[in-house]
């Protein structure tokens, strides 16, 4: 029996760190054999570094960011595989310039968003962004079960700022739909109805502006 025909051809799922969003991508990709681009992260020298002194390895750590993220998607989005239904994507490059706005200080900041603004014209906007929310207890619960080292020391407080500015860029979103998906309860990688649950709401069509749908266990 085939999947229901999803209505996008450019997902993005979005999530503060912690939420699940590279796990749903995979298994979003491995059900749909769609073309998946994950962040590769791991890759940022200056990761380790970032989180036991922000404010000298801030700008850059969010300059590598931006430029291998921009070398990705130049690569996977504006080469599109006729053969896939759909890409779906575990960040969109606007979480960029998410991330270096509550990182940055306000000079590096508006050097940043200069070429930040010129890298950004190269990409076509997500049909969908989708976000997984998820408390910042949780979130925090998820990242010392996932165990990478460098990520230990991140702080409730710098996770709710990173929160606090998806949902600011969000409410400036006309021109497609965002679905911000409440996930407090929910484990899809353990529960396939959890999964169906989610999935089902990316089969949908959303109008442009933000959604925002709960889900329960």
């Amino acid at each position: 029996m085939s999947n229901p025909i999803i209505p996008y051809r450019y997902i993005c799922i979005e999530g503060n760190i912690g939420s699940g969003k590279t796990s749903f991508c995979r298994m979003l990709a491995e059900e749909y054999n769609c073309k998946l681009i994950l962040e590769q992260f791991e890759e940022n020298p200056f990761l380790p570094y970032f989180y036991k002194d922000k404010d000298k390895y801030a700008f850059p750590l969010e300059l590598f960011f931006m430029t291998e993220r921009h070398k990705q998607m130049e690569k996977d989005l504006l080469n599109q595989d006729m053969f896939n239904d759909f890409t779906v994507a575990d960040y969109s490059f606007v979480k960029t310039l998410l991330f270096a706005r509550n990182n940055l200080q306000q000079r590096e900041f508006r050097v940043f968003q200069k070429l930040f603004n010129v890298l950004n014209n190269d990409f076509a906007k997500p049909d969908i962004i989708v976000y997984f929310h998820r408390n910042v207890d949780i979130l925090v619960s998820n990242i010392e079960k996932r165990g990478r080292a460098f990520e230990q020391n991140i702080s409730h407080a710098y996770l709710q700022e990173i929160q606090n500015a998806y949902f600011e860029y969000f409410r400036n979103i006309l021109t497609f739909p965002v679905l911000i998906i409440d996930l407090e309860n929910i484990d899809f990688v353990s529960k396939k109805n959890h999964f169906e649950d989610i999935k089902y709401l990316i089969q949908k069509s959303w109008n442009p502006g933000v959604h925002r749908y709960t889900l329960s266990s």
